[in-house]
């Protein structure tokens, strides 16, 4: 088959077209949640990315197997191998067990995927499944000198390498500082700074949940470690695309590199597709915050979980994104726009083949360039304002829908019967929504002489809006 799709790939730094191990076949990992609390839509920006990669390989013709780790046991509160176990964490906050936490959190975690429409992974292996394999590639790293023993941990020694730092040396030592802060305690047993635990024993965290036996005593093992077995028990040793947000560059990924082709000898993943932060005003969203976002909260204040996704396909993943409920309300508005406009479509006459081939290819070659789902909603665009019947633009929506998974015909029917019940009409709502995003707009330059006359001229028309934390609402009056 063509290869054709061209992504950026982390490693090189580069745009590279997709050239898998196996023709017509990718083997696909992606890093999963620490299943310790709720994910916030941060975290869900990326497996939305990553789902619709998912997708678009499945779409243009690649048989995609698709592998997932979830995380319940390992994964300290700092990623420089210190701090508390956060599944041990979860469990304290809430008086349960680890495994409990676990499961309540994983169980969350894909009741979330759901409403997101993301698609689960052909393989979901939790960590505490592979403890063989795990101390098996420990025992591997060992004999062949990449490791060591000391004060009863087990820790890969990075000064074997030629290049440990393979993604961007400047980047990675940089954020290697995040390990050797001030306020973190160094680890008196490592060799080198950035050498990481392959395997902690009882001589560290005594208070450990989750224990087993090895050959180094009883302990648990460190967290990188978890998707190099995971990836290589159920995709082998040569994988294609390796995926997680930025902030897994340094030190996850750098360490599962290291790790990996240091036990097999042999280059591991050929491609690493990275998914860019979202933000809030005050920065980088984190569960450290206390009070985070998740898909319930917007639930609870009205939203439906597909405008968050569609707000995340209209920007590229390798951008960074700010989120705000003012950004959100204003993609409500042309979400639930799109969704009824699509769904007046009529599955009626005869399919224009040509008209067809020409939409598909144009949607392709967005996805394709970089995945650019920007440019593929913008084809929807195109394609509704094109002299082309309804029939091919319903089948081209529908078809496109595979990957960009939105339900616009679905949900426009909802959309319309929910206002023909209330006995608003869609072109009364579509001019309200139209005004309130004028008026934000005017807002945002400081012209509230505009945005006060739009309010006005609201209410003339028997319209009250009023704003609040969650953005802007309107009523009849």
């Amino acid at each position: 088959m063509e290869n054709k799709f061209r992504f950026y790939n982390t490693l090189t730094r580069s745009i590279e077209t997709l050239i898998p191990n196996e023709e017509g076949k990718i083997a696909m990992y992606t890093c999963g949640p620490t299943v310790y609390h709720f994910a916030h839509i941060g975290n869900l920006r990326s497996y939305i990315m990553e789902d619709v990669l998912e997708k678009t390989l499945r779409y243009i013709g690649y048989d995609v197997k698709r592998v997932m780790n979830i995380t319940d046991v390992g994964h300290l509160s700092s990623d420089a191998d210190t701090g508390e176990d956060k599944m041990l964490s979860g469990a304290k906050r809430e008086n349960k067990t680890v495994m409990e936490i676990a499961k309540f959190y994983t169980d969350a975690f894909f009741d979330d995927c759901g409403k997101l429409n993301i698609k689960r992974p052909d393989v979901v292996e939790p960590a505490t499944n592979c403890i063989p394999e795990f101390i098996h590639m420990v025992e591997v790293l060992l004999k062949k000198g990449y490791a060591y023993e000391a004060g009863g941990n087990v820790y890969f020694d990075t000064s074997k390498l030629e290049d440990y730092y393979v993604f961007s040396s400047a980047v990675e030592k940089e954020q290697l500082q995040v390990g050797v802060r001030d306020d973190v305690e160094a680890d008196a047993n490592k060799k080198n700074t950035n050498d990481f635990v392959l395997w902690f024993t009882k001589s560290k965290f005594e208070d450990q949940a989750l224990k087993w036996d090895s050959p180094w005593g009883v302990g648990y093992p460190g967290w990188h470690i978890e998707c190099s077995c995971i990836s290589m028990k159920h995709l082998g040793e040569y994988m294609d695309i390796h995926c997680g947000g930025v902030d897994n560059i340094f030190p996850h990924h750098t360490n599962e590199i290291a790790q990996s082709e240091s036990y097999t000898g042999h280059k591991w993943c050929n491609y690493w597709f990275h998914v860019n932060h979202l933000n809030d005003k005050s920065g980088k969203m984190s569960k450290s915050k206390g009070d985070f976002l998740t898909v319930s909260l917007l639930e609870s204040k009205g939203y439906n979980p597909l405008v968050y996704r569609m707000f995340c396909l209209q920007s590229h993943y390798r951008k960074p994104l700010e989120f705000s409920y003012e950004v959100l309300d204003n993609m409500e508005a042309a979400y639930n726009k799109l969704a009824k406009r699509v769904a007046e479509l009529k599955d009626e006459g005869e399919l224009d083949t040509t008209a067809f081939r020409m939409f598909k290819e144009k949607f392709e070659d967005a996805l394709c360039d970089d995945l650019n789902t920007s440019m593929a909603i913008t084809v929807i665009y195109d394609l509704l304002k094109a002299d082309v019947n309804d029939k091919t633009k319903l089948t081209l929506i529908n078809d496109f829908d595979a990957v960009l998974s939105l339900n616009l015909y679905e949900e426009g029917k909802k959309l319309s019967e929910a206002t023909q019940n209330t006995g608003v009409s869609a072109e009364l709502e579509a001019f309200v929504l139209e005004k309130i995003k004028e008026r934000a707009e005017a807002k945002k330059a400081k012209d509230f002489a505009t945005a006060d006359a739009i309010r006005d001229e609201l209410l003339a028309k028997g319209i009250a809006i009023k704003d609040t934390r969650e953005g802007t609402k309107w009523e009849l009056v």
